[in-house]
């Protein structure tokens, strides 16, 4: 059985101008390999764009500063649990339909990312830069997920008993990165 969404060559997708977001010049190899786990998630759940629960997911997978701020045990068993499941229920709803909050303007460049998606990368290029650092890690781009309401990963956070409201404030607070 094909997927849904065919791969196609990094070299195909620059002749027909299309921009991956792992590829962003902005983005260090952390996140870019957050954006690519982010990508193969979505593939393989059938979807047709990234949107911030797949981003959530691959930076609790593979990033372990963005797993210390959730703390051990049952919390974050809980989400991935719940994150894990979007792809054989909880989330089937979404299949379809854009993530867009319409809270953020549309990004084109950011081929494969929902509008909002897109907006948490922009919001994360930002953050980094207003705290001097390089390029955005994984704190700069969960900041940025949680901080609109609106975001699947916002509603996945809140199905597993995570206040996304709290963790905003703790993660903008001077010691939070």
């Amino acid at each position: 059985m094909q997927p849904r969404i065919p791969r196609q060559q990094a070299r195909e997708l620059h002749e027909q101008g299309i921009h991956r977001a792992e590829n962003d010049v902005r983005l260090g190899a952390e996140l870019a390999a957050v954006v690519a786990g982010a990508r193969r998630r979505a593939v393989r759940d059938g979807d047709r764009q990234i949107d911030t629960a797949h981003l959530l997911h691959s930076l609790l997978e593979s990033d372990a500063e963005v797993r210390a701020v959730f703390g051990e045990g049952p919390r974050i068993a809980r989400l991935l649990g719940y994150l894990v499941q979007r792809s054989i229920g909880y989330g089937l709803r979404w299949q379809g339909a854009v993530e867009d909050s319409g809270g953020v303007p549309v990004v084109t460049e950011a081929a494969g990312l929902s509008p909002l998606a897109a907006g948490c990368m922009e919001y994360a290029h930002e953050r980094a830069a207003r705290h001097g650092r390089g390029p955005a890690c994984g704190t700069d781009l969960l900041a940025a997920i949680v901080a609109d309401p609106r975001a699947r990963a916002v509603e996945v956070l809140e199905r597993a008993g995570i206040d996304p409201r709290e963790l905003f404030v703790r993660l903008e607070a001077p010691s939070g990165r």
